[in-house]
């Protein structure tokens, strides 16, 4: 295998997210979750986008992880690596955005690295090194609440410098629309100045393409989807890589009961939840229940398999920001996440065993506890449901085939659980 293009995702609905933004640009996508074993057999593609649990994790930590990912993907020939990250920049103080960069970037060898979390197709904008969620800057923004890394600073370029060791600069967007030679021009002032990063601007698609083509020059890029659509357009414009568009479809029919579950709590996937209680049994879990202990999970399963038979089911353990905040205040961020992360990877195993083989997770945390616990080594990408969530084939599962759906919080539309079931199937 001779990858076009190597990528590191530090959530499992963000690398979700960009297989199916490179899957749609035309490149044959493979995700996999943490880096394969040398006997899983992927097939032949253009891409693979690794997925790791660390965004909330110990920097260290990520750092290590990010590195072993990086190790594999340069080995299968990828010239180019993106290091994926969240379009709201989640990220404290302390990393893990910056010290993961900061080494992938020596690793590398790159003088100056292209930074945005930029995707104008669901509303994230860059604009003077600011990131704006619609028409409002992020931290004016309900996305700035996230439960383990609220965002309170729209500038990135102040975000990035305070945990990084390498200086950062702007690319702004006046120089963007100017093309890719003006941009180049700016990169090689940054690097004369020992800058090593460079926050860019982009407001439009054709910003992205312009970015696209001038990080598929170097080793190294880092941001959302968006930049991984500029790469994926650059790769194939240029000739590198034949594009595969094509029907992208899940394959053959699963069938079986149908379940989802919802940690995240963000307002769409709230109001998500909501909509979705018109149309199925839903399950409202007791947060502080699930941090006292396990009785909510068996609750739940006891709630869930009479039901399964009859259809799908929800089960939540989604709260409002301040309902969160306190459970925080009493128990600790950590062990509050933590604790709702693992009950609902509980309720997962327990539905597969009850028989379930289509699944659908909303929340980036939660998803990733969950495939952790079903032991799901990688998937092939199916078709969209909405912007940055495909179906999801698994590839070596324990519990043989199934269809997943692994959402980030922000994402999907009103109707997203009964959309996502529609084309599971």
């Amino acid at each position: 295998m001779t990858l076009a293009l190597g990528c590191i995702a530090d959530d499992y609905t963000g690398a979700s997210d960009l297989a199916n933004t490179l899957t749609r640009a035309g490149l044959r996508t493979v995700q996999t979750i943490g880096v394969p074993a040398d006997d899983l057999a992927l097939p032949e593609v253009d891409a693979v986008v690794v997925s790791l649990k660390s965004r909330s994790i110990g920097a260290g930590l990520a750092v290590s992880r990010s590195r072993a990912a990086e190790t594999w993907l340069r080995g299968r020939g990828a010239r180019h690596v993106l290091f994926k990250i969240c379009s709201t920049f989640d990220s404290t103080d302390a990393g893990n955005i910056g010290p993961v960069m900061d080494a992938l970037r020596a690793d590398s060898g790159e003088a100056v690295v292209l930074v945005t979390p930029a995707f104008p197709e669901t509303g994230r904008t860059v604009y003077q090194g600011n990131l704006f969620v619609g028409a409002v800057p992020l931290n004016e923004s309900p996305l700035k609440d996230h439960p383990l890394n609220p965002m309170r600073d729209s500038n990135l370029v102040r975000v990035l410098a305070r945990q990084s060791r390498t200086q950062t600069g702007l690319v702004d967007l006046a120089t963007v629309t100017r093309g890719a030679d003006a941009v180049r021009a700016r990169l090689a002032e940054l690097a004369g100045k020992g800058i090593g990063a460079a926050i860019i601007d982009a407001v439009f698609d054709r910003d992205l393409e312009t970015i696209g083509l001038v990080a598929a020059e170097h080793g190294l890029s880092v941001g959302a989807s968006g930049i991984g659509l500029g790469l994926a357009r650059a790769l194939v414009s240029t000739g590198k890589v034949r594009s595969n568009i094509a029907g992208n479809d899940a394959g053959a029919v699963v069938g079986g009961p149908a379940a989802c579950l919802a940690g995240s709590c963000s307002q769409a996937t709230l109001q998500q939840i909501a909509n979705a209680e018109r149309v199925m049994p839903v399950l409202h879990l007791d947060s502080a229940q699930i941090v006292a202990g396990a009785s909510e999970a068996r609750r739940a399963l006891a709630w869930a398999r009479p039901r399964l038979a009859e259809g799908p089911v929800l089960i939540a353990s989604s709260a409002t920001p301040d309902q969160v905040a306190a459970l925080q205040a009493r128990h600790g961020r950590d062990a509050t996440g933590h604790a709702i992360e693992q009950a609902m990877a509980d309720i997962a195993e327990g539905l597969v065993q009850a028989g379930v083989r289509r699944l659908i997770v909303a929340g980036g945390e939660t998803s990733g506890a969950v495939v952790d616990r079903l032991r799901i080594p990688g998937f092939l990408v199916g078709v969209e449901i909405a912007a940055g969530v495909p179906v999801l084939r698994a590839v070596g599962a324990d519990a043989g085939e199934m269809l997943l759906a692994l959402k980030s919080g922000n994402f999907g539309g009103a109707e997203f659980f009964t959309d996502a079931l529609g084309l599971m199937r």
